[in-house]
């Protein structure tokens, strides 16, 4: 049945409008994504599809082209289209952070860390350079490893600190398939001596 013959109550479009985005299902916001679905099948009963054949949101963002494209009902432009997305909330959290003080809560260093790391398909060691009101410098991945290891080698780390002048580090150590670790150090200590 299409999406157009269901009651109005229980289209995602008209749910969302009505309750907001926090109130529909992973598989009804991709069907909004979606805009159609396949012979046979509702944007919603598609989007149910894609979170069964990925395992979750997360994976399907991080998926290769090939791997979306197989899907029948999407292709390369479905394809950009989510990459686009993806990339407009990346910078959008990348705005909220630096216009406040948002790293004083270690959520929102996971969620900002989460979103700008997730699709890594090799281990990433990341710094986050703060001033002294916690407000984010500069994020940047310092060392990248391989599927199973990464070399971190401090006197680059204290280099690129200096050169933002940061009151404050967060250190993020990222694998692959497995939970992020994530380190904060503040204040940043060099030869024993804070930096300020």
């Amino acid at each position: 049945m299409r999406i157009a013959d269901w009651p109005e109550d229980e289209r995602p479009r008209e749910r969302l409008l009505k309750l907001g985005a926090a109130s529909l299902s992973e598989a009804e916001l991709l069907a909004i994504f979606l805009r159609t679905g396949v012979a046979g099948k509702s944007a919603v009963e598609l989007g149910r599809d894609l979170l069964g054949r990925f395992g979750s949101l997360h994976r399907l963002f991080a998926a290769p082209l090939d791997d979306v494209a197989a899907v029948r009902g999407l292709g390369p432009a479905k394809y950009v289209l989510l990459q686009a997305v993806i990339e407009m909330a990346r910078r959008a959290l990348a705005e909220q952070i630096q216009d406040r003080d948002a790293m004083s809560s270690p959520q929102a260093v996971r969620d900002y860390l989460r979103l700008s790391l997730g699709a890594r398909p090799h281990e990433v060691f990341v710094a986050m350079f703060l001033d002294a009101q916690n407000r984010l410098l500069g994020c940047e991945e310092l060392f990248r490893g391989t599927l199973t290891q990464t070399s971190v080698y401090p006197r680059e780390v204290v280099k690129t600190a200096l050169r933002y002048n940061a009151a404050g580090v967060i250190f993020a150590h990222f694998v692959p398939r497995h939970k992020m670790r994530v380190m904060c150090h503040e204040p940043f200590c060099f030869g024993g001596n804070p930096m300020h």
